[in-house]
């Protein structure tokens, strides 16, 4: 049984005892208090006990002196926290913070902003109160359309916008059978990701690079921007004659190979799809092995930034066309499919 509802049984009990039976129950109660508060270190309190005890503070003047297992100053505050609570929940009866924004206002503040980008917050807030909705400067700074893209212009943008005038250039290495060590140097147009030159050296130098480029641009093509990267190579006879032939470099920052993509993922791909299968004996094997490459990922390999088609565009095959033939490249380690009459 709850001690409340104890001592509310022993209260009524009280009203038909005599005066000397209290009396001596008082004293029996004391001495018993006495010993619990000696051997007893902490007493264990329920919401029902600390109500009874600020009911019974509101009731009887000599509280004070009855109380033993904890001090008056903690009955004091068990009523001031009541009375908190009492008006946090009556305060708190409605649905908390400020109203919520309709989706149509929301919708047409982001219209405004898209609309009119010289707008300030102020002046979309007076617009909408003309139009009889009343909101603050701060719930048109919440719903404000955020640029994705920093005011400036990033290094994606510049390749974005000028993919049709950018070729890039890089070399990498290849080691034979002999431990000899071949450079390829490669070209690469961005639009269509199409490998417009590559050659092979064993020494190669800023002038036959140069020449590279001559070879690859003969007839007034060169390209209006050609990006590298800052290896030594690239001397002052290349940046020379490159400029001679009208095209502006666009170097890329120190350690920074993602700044050139294109050309760094088609190194990658000869790698992965070709170079890391064979073993190559010596320049001419390797430059036939890239030569079938090179034919198979212009004609035949799907490139997934050309909507998974190739950099020179090939027709759809319909069925009328014929059977389905199965054709092997770079000595089998691909193949190409397309339809043939039987």
């Amino acid at each position: 049984m709850p001690p409340v509802i104890s001592a509310l049984f022993a209260f009524m009990a009280a009203l038909f005892r005599s005066r000397v039976s209290l009396h001596l129950e008082h004293v029996a109660l004391r001495h018993q208090l006495a010993v619990y508060q000696r051997t007893v270190h902490r007493v264990h309190l329920r919401p029902t006990d600390r109500l009874f005890w600020a009911w019974l503070s509101r009731l009887w003047p000599g509280w004070r002196d009855a109380l033993a297992f904890v001090q008056p100053r903690t009955v004091i505050a068990w009523q001031q926290q009541r009375f908190c609570h009492h008006w946090r929940r009556l305060s708190q009866q409605g649905t908390a913070g400020r109203p919520a924004v309709a989706s149509e206002v929301r919708e047409l503040i982001q219209a405004m902003w898209q609309a009119n980008p010289t707008w300030g917050s102020p002046r979309i807030v007076g617009e909408l109160h003309k139009l009889g909705i009343k909101v603050g400067k701060s719930i048109v700074e919440t719903y404000r359309v955020r640029p994705r893209t920093p005011s400036s212009p990033t290094w994606k943008t510049f390749l974005a916008n000028h993919v049709q005038d950018l070729v890039a250039l890089d070399f990498f290495v290849v080691p034979t059978v002999r431990h000899t060590v071949l450079f390829v140097l490669v070209i690469l147009a961005h639009h269509r990701r199409r490998v417009v030159h590559f050659n092979i050296t064993e020494h190669p130098t800023a002038a036959w690079t140069a020449q590279q480029v001559v070879d690859a641009f003969p007839w007034g093509e060169a390209p209006r921007y050609l990006l590298r990267d800052r290896d030594r190579i690239y001397g002052a006879s290349f940046r020379r004659r490159v400029r001679h032939m009208g095209i502006e470099h666009v170097v890329i920052a120190p350690r920074s190979p993602w700044q050139n993509p294109y050309v760094e993922r088609l190194i990658g791909s000869i790698r992965r799809e070709c170079l890391d299968h064979v073993i190559v004996l010596h320049e001419q094997h390797l430059r036939r092995l890239l030569t079938e490459y090179l034919h198979y990922y212009h004609h035949w390999r799907t490139y997934r930034a050309l909507d998974m088609d190739w950099p020179r565009p090939r027709p759809v095959q319909r069925p009328e066309h014929g059977l389905i033939w199965e054709v092997p490249e770079v000595g089998g380690l691909h193949h190409h499919y397309e339809r043939r009459a039987a």
